[in-house]
């Protein structure tokens, strides 16, 4: 077994098995404005959001017609617009792709104009994991042994259990299936607001305060539970919202913490990720003492 899949291993947590090794003719490409580009298919590519001028200009160049973000970010479509370049938002998270919105994301790859380039932010996790949806929604020939190979190839971490299960889980549609989605995609998606990030990471400290009380006894489980934690206070920062004073500095520990415990769970440090869980449930509760059950 080669270091690369002894390491894939560790990181999922789960007893060996053969580690997908497929790849995909994909063709990496470098271009202004755009990180991690790929072309997946003659009709397809896969990167990050696009910078500006710079990236939309890069993206003409290509040729392509449609981007397509699963991003959370608002999309900056006047800059595609500019560029004759139509925008669609079809956000999804960290945690997976709903079969919903896998075949949302088929149907309109498969009935926009193309050349079509999918999105999110870095271009490494959430864009290669919906591309791998499509491929298998659209291609039959496309396996799940490729998809999960070009996710690795692309760089999505497999500590994103949800993105990683995906090609295991997700049922093909069936062209009849595809034709009863809706045809109408939008250029902007309702993006979530600070209170529903909020919600969502109760629910994820609710499973971690389980788990702590339980004594840890599925470390790898509740390492993954950490991962989705850090990255929704990642989104959280990345709302456009004003923000109070202090709020800020709250949120960058809360998710230096959780950080600590993802690590101290990865090498079975319970000890470690005790004092992790406690020093960001203190976070939070001064945040909450400050912000949201202060009266005004």
């Amino acid at each position: 077994m080669t270091r690369r899949s002894l390491l894939l291993l560790l990181l999922l947590g789960c007893s060996p098995k053969p580690v997908p090794t497929t790849a995909v003719a994909s063709e990496a490409h470098e271009v202004a404005g755009i990180h991690n580009l790929h072309r997946v298919a003659p009709n397809l590519w896969s990167g990050s959001s696009p910078e500006g001028d710079a990236g939309f200009k890069s993206l003409k160049s290509l040729g392509v017609k449609t981007v397509i973000s699963v991003d959370g970010a608002t999309p900056d479509v006047a800059a595609a617009e500019k560029q004759g370049i139509r925008y669609v938002h079809l956000p999804v998270g960290y945690d997976g792709i709903g079969r919903d919105r896998a075949l949302e994301l088929a149907k309109a790859v498969r009935d926009l104009p193309g050349p079509v380039y999918v999105h999110c932010h870095h271009g490494k996790h959430r864009g290669p994991a919906a591309i791998a949806a499509i491929q298998l929604c659209l291609d039959p020939s496309f396996t799940p042994e490729q998809a999960e190979g070009w996710m690795m190839q692309a760089g999505t971490d497999p500590r994103y259990k949800g993105l990683f299960e995906l090609p295991r889980t997700l049922r093909r549609p069936t062209t009849e299936d595809l034709d009863r989605v809706s045809s109408e995609f939008p250029s902007v998606n309702r993006v979530a607001d600070l209170a529903k990030w909020m919600v969502e990471i109760d629910a994820t400290w609710d499973k971690l305060k389980a788990a702590q009380a339980a004594g840890w006894k599925n470390p790898a489980a509740s390492a993954g539970d950490a991962v989705l934690l850090i990255e929704q206070y990642r989104e959280v920062k990345r709302l456009p919202l004003p923000q109070k004073q202090g709020f800020a500095k709250y949120r960058e520990t809360a998710e230096a913490e959780a950080s600590k415990l993802e690590h101290a769970l990865r090498v079975s440090d319970t000890k470690g990720a005790t004092a992790a869980f406690l020093a960001g449930k203190s976070v939070c509760q001064k945040c909450h003492d400050d912000f949201r059950d202060r009266a005004e």
